[in-house]
């Protein structure tokens, strides 16, 4: 499959909210951009797939969560890499924005989901999403940016700038109510 340039593509969110230094500083064989809506077709769950188990919900399921996505206004935004030779994406990660009643009504950016393909990792892809990505939460008027990682990978969030602060606690559903009700 060739090449997408961006303007053919309905994106999550303006390209420029990508930050220029970024995008320079990856190889020219590759494009960091917004998801796009036919992302489904580009591998974007199998780089997904490094992460964790990722159970396909099939292509109209997808396109269905990436507008849901793009309805919330200055909510997500999510990110990936593209090989420009094989028109596949190698790299993905998200932030999205909570709006707070403390700090003066004040935003926290949340990263999620920061995964390289398994063939491409060590060439900084990763740090290359977390700076763009940072970026967007600064630029959107973010006080504080987070995310929650496993103990192996605190050591490339702090090159990536970031500190170990306080614990994370989860409580997972019990898989009978993970399905939305609302």
């Amino acid at each position: 499959m060739p090449y997408t340039p961006d303007n053919e593509l309905d994106l999550l969110f303006p390209a420029e909210y990508i930050p220029t230094d970024v995008k320079e500083q990856l190889h020219s064989d590759l494009h960091i951009r917004p998801l796009a809506s036919t992302d489904y077709r580009r591998g974007h769950l199998s780089v997904l797939s490094v992460l964790t188990v990722v159970t396909d919900p099939g292509e109209d399921a997808w396109v269905a969560q990436f507008n849901l996505w793009k309805s919330a206004l200055h909510t997500y935004y999510g990110i990936v890499i593209v090989d420009k030779a094989s028109d596949r994406i190698v790299a993905v990660g998200t932030i999205f924005v909570e709006r707070k009643f403390l700090r003066g009504l004040g935003s926290v950016g949340h990263i999620e989901d920061i995964a390289v393909d398994e063939r491409q990792q060590g060439k900084k892809l990763g740090l290359r999403v977390i700076q763009a990505l940072t970026r967007i939460s600064e630029n959107s008027g973010c006080y504080k940016t987070i995310l929650n990682c496993s103990d192996k990978n605190i050591p490339f969030y702090e090159k990536c700038g970031y500190q170990k602060k306080e614990n994370e606690m989860a409580k997972y559903a019990p898989e009978r109510v993970t399905t939305p009700r609302l």
